[in-house]
């Protein structure tokens, strides 16, 4: 399973980076790891994907420049870096992951087969 942590308060403008460590699977096999986000009344959104297989990183237009992702294989956890964080990012942020075998139908929540139970991200104007 995947545990995210990370998420806090921070002004507009600034950075966080949220962690997701996985547990009864190993960067070695290939899997695809996504960070997905919620705000109140609006549907589950897919932000980042990474593939374990060779490291292809995919973004939502809305985070592209923004928002980077990365993993250490080392340490079985993925790694969203959001910067130039705006009022519009605040959401509750989901980890979640599937096999590589589901890495060509895009990073989408339909996709996933395993959540966490999301991590609150609150940005201030």
């Amino acid at each position: 399973h995947v545990v995210e942590s990370g998420g806090g308060l921070v002004q507009a403008g600034g950075s966080l980076r949220l962690s997701c460590a996985a547990s009864g699977f190993t960067f070695d096999e290939s899997w695809v790891i996504g960070w997905f986000r919620q705000a109140p009344g609006q549907a589950r959104e897919g932000v980042s994907c990474i593939t374990t297989y060779d490291g292809s990183t995919s973004y939502s237009d809305s985070v592209k420049g923004r928002f980077t992702l990365s993993m250490d294989s080392a340490k079985n956890t993925v790694y969203l870096q959001m910067n130039n964080l705006k009022p519009e990012d605040a959401a509750v942020y989901y980890c979640a992951t599937t096999r590589f075998r589901n890495w060509y139908r895009g990073c989408s929540a339909r996709v996933m087969d395993y959540w966490g139970k999301g991590t609150p991200v609150t940005v201030s104007s």
